[in-house]
């Protein structure tokens, strides 16, 4: 099977390609978008390895290009840069994966196998697929973010996007899920059509089935006229269900057959009309135990759980909050033009542990925006968090732990580390050297030196 490299670093691409020769793989390959274009009908390629920055045109338009010619080529986008926006747009696009570099041999090797066997099968990106639409990065404000969990995620939402299948958002308040659902929504081939939000825990139970299916004239007191709901409402297009589990049984029934069947029916009315809408549900409880506890139908839970994302907390992508704060005080820039963040701000944002997550970011954010005078310092933000002291040395801010913490020399601390991708690349140091990007000798110094110290140690 032949696989093509595309990568302007020409480490990467000997590191890439040698190891998928190990894997049995013919490999070739390219310094630029260019050449790979030029070399496009070359061969049958089975898979593309392409690095998103390059000097001219980029990995998406890479993406974009192969899956127009050749459809049943899968594509890896590879990026030192990553973010979950681009792994959502990624996936959503067409590609296979989303590599976050420095990447492992084990993990190269895996994918590559995993090419290998689904290579027979047909693409499931269709000619009429939404990833014949430009492959162009999107960006959106609360998808912001490169942790892993994060990205993890944003890679299952691209490759549902492109599908027309039913989808269930899970995760506490304030994660995103609506941001999420709407992200969908904008990579589907639905994107053209109305896109509808229905909060569910916001309508009154004996309204929410004439606010969603509409009704006829005289059908209840105050019905003056006949109404269409909001299902009407986005035909050809998505309904996003936000808090589906606040819903009554009675109400259930119907929503499940309205899933099914494709069909509605107006309070009041007896005739039944095909109504083509996709559904996404979003819940913060957990609707299996929801289930359970008989508040929430069996099988409407089996019709939207065909696919199911939990949103992380943001508690559980640490590394996210600084961009995601940062960004926010571009949003009232307008309030403030040049606003800053003080090292200790930065440190008790990254502290403290968000339980309103992204939207109790977002109102801390904009409140010190709107508070300081140019400088936002731990004084700007809101009490609770301010006065948050942690139980435990957060990982992303070592120096704050406890003075007693007893703390190893730089150069064991680097000893450590090299032994440890050592372990990882089963003792190929010029593999390791790929990995920590020195060369083959400075990893043997390191090796040396720390040796010629545990016999120093030992002799005393």
């Amino acid at each position: 099977m032949n696989a093509l490299v595309i990568d302007d670093e020409v480490l990467v691409r000997r590191f890439v390609g040698a190891v998928l020769r190990e894997e049995g793989w013919s490999v070739s390959e390219a310094a630029s978008a260019e050449e790979a274009f030029d070399m496009l009908h070359d061969k049958d390629w089975t898979v593309v390895f392409c690095d998103v920055v390059l000097g001219g045109a980029d990995g998406f338009t890479v993406l974009r290009r192969f899956k127009e010619e050749l459809p049943e080529t899968k594509v890896v986008l590879m990026t030192g840069h990553g973010s979950a926006a681009g792994a959502l747009d990624a996936t959503a696009y067409g590609a296979y994966d989303y590599l976050l570099k420095p990447f492992g041999i084990e993990a190269l090797q895996s994918l590559s196998r995993s090419i290998r066997e689904r290579a027979l099968q047909i693409d499931r990106y269709s000619p009429d697929s939404p990833n014949e639409r430009v492959a162009t990065h999107q960006s959106d404000i609360t998808l912001i973010g490169r942790s892993g969990a994060f990205i993890e995620v944003m890679k299952q939402v691209g490759r549902m996007a492109a599908t027309n299948l039913p989808v269930l958002l899970t995760g506490e308040s304030g994660t995103g899920k609506e941001v999420v659902a709407h992200a969908v929504h904008r990579r589907s081939s639905r994107a053209s059509q109305p896109f509808v939000t229905v909060n569910c825990g916001a309508i009154p139970a004996d309204l929410i089935e004439s606010e969603l299916f509409g009704h006829m004239k005289g059908s209840f007191t105050g019905a003056d006229r006949d109404r269409r709901g909001l299902w009407e409402e986005a035909d050809g297009g998505t309904v996003f269900l936000d808090e589906i589990t606040e819903t009554t049984l009675a109400f259930q029934v119907k929503l499940l057959r309205a899933l099914q069947k494709g069909e509605i029916r107006r309070v009041g009315s007896n005739l039944t009309q095909r109504v083509d809408v996709r559904v996404i549900a979003a819940s913060n409880r957990d609707v299996e135990a929801e289930v359970k506890a008989g508040r929430f139908r069996q099988d409407l839970f089996y019709r939207l759980n065909v696919v199911t994302i939990v949103l992380p907390p943001l508690r559980d992508r640490r590394e996210d909050i600084l961009p995601l704060a940062k960004r926010f005080v571009e949003e009232v820039y307008a309030v403030n033009p040049k606003v800053r963040f003080a090292p200790d701000a930065l440190e008790q944002l990254e502290r403290y542990p968000w339980p309103g997550n992204i939207r109790e970011l977002e109102n801390a954010i904009v409140r010190a925006a709107a508070l300081c005078d140019g400088t936002i310092r731990v004084s700007d933000l809101p009490d609770r968090v301010q006065n948050y002291k942690s139980t435990s040395s957060s990982p992303s801010t070592p120096l704050a732990a406890d003075k007693k913490q007893e703390w190893l020399p730089l150069a064991e601390v680097e000893a450590r580390y090299v032994a440890q991708v050592l372990e990882y690349t089963r003792g190929n140091k010029q593999a390791a050297a790929r990995l920590l990007q020195v060369d083959r000798k400075t990893v043997e110094r390191i090796l040396k030196r720390h040796q010629r110290r545990a016999v120093a140690s030992e002799a005393r």
